[in-house]
């Protein structure tokens, strides 16, 4: 299938949403949204638009992962959790900007998918686990930036445990379908508001801490 459009149309959008990172913009360029996509949506890959994936999942559109991942203001040297890997295409793009990306996703053909897809671009600094997002993964805590990729109304406890004290974190917060994407940061034993980076609609965050229908 061919594609429409090249990784320029997405940086273009990135930018238009005010994002100036030039490493994150490097990497939007780099890494290929077309490997990140199902086979059947390959020809809109490079389109600004949330792709469908497996279980009523979608990805984020490009340019509000942009967003979220200019947020955490990542300079290289940290440790990540993202929570919900889809295919891995923000995956990818947290280990160009980042020391170490542990991802936890809860769809066990989503995770064997990402884990091909990152390691057919050669990206080894990321590992891809299969969980509960919203217990984090505490073994390898703690961490300088979590990003998580659905929705709740709160951030989950065991997220905010396993952030360093200074480290960001970003969540969209509302019941899924109409949210604000929040930026916070862990001072002491506190969680703290720190801006609203902007509106978005996201499926819903499951698990021991978020929703209770797997």
């Amino acid at each position: 299938m061919v594609h429409e459009g090249t990784s320029e149309d997405l940086v273009r959008a990135v930018r238009a949403v005010g994002v100036t990172d030039v490493r994150l913009l490097e990497a939007v360029r780099s890494v290929p949204r077309t490997e990140f996509v199902p086979a059947d949506e390959v020809a809109s890959a490079y389109r600004d638009t949330p792709v469908p994936l497996p279980h009523g999942q979608v990805t984020t559109q490009p340019s509000l992962i942009a967003m979220m991942v200019s947020a955490l203001g990542l300079t290289g040297d940290e440790q990540v959790l993202e929570v919900g890997t889809g295919y891995g295409w923000q995956t990818a793009l947290l280990a160009r900007l980042a020391a170490h990306v542990v991802s936890v996703e809860r769809w066990p053909d989503l995770l064997d998918e990402a884990r091909l897809r990152l390691a057919g671009q050669g990206v080894g600094n990321v590992d891809v686990v299969l969980g509960d997002g919203t217990l984090g993964m505490p073994t390898r805590a703690p961490y300088d930036a979590v990003i998580v990729c659905a929705a709740f109304p709160r951030v989950p406890e065991p997220l905010v445990d396993q952030l360093r004290t200074g480290g960001r974190l970003v969540q969209p917060i509302g019941q899924g379908g109409q949210e604000r994407v929040e930026l916070y940061e862990r001072r002491g034993h506190d969680l703290v508001h720190r801006k609203m980076v902007t509106a978005a609609r996201f499926v819903r965050l499951y698990g021991a801490h978020g929703y209770d229908q797997w």
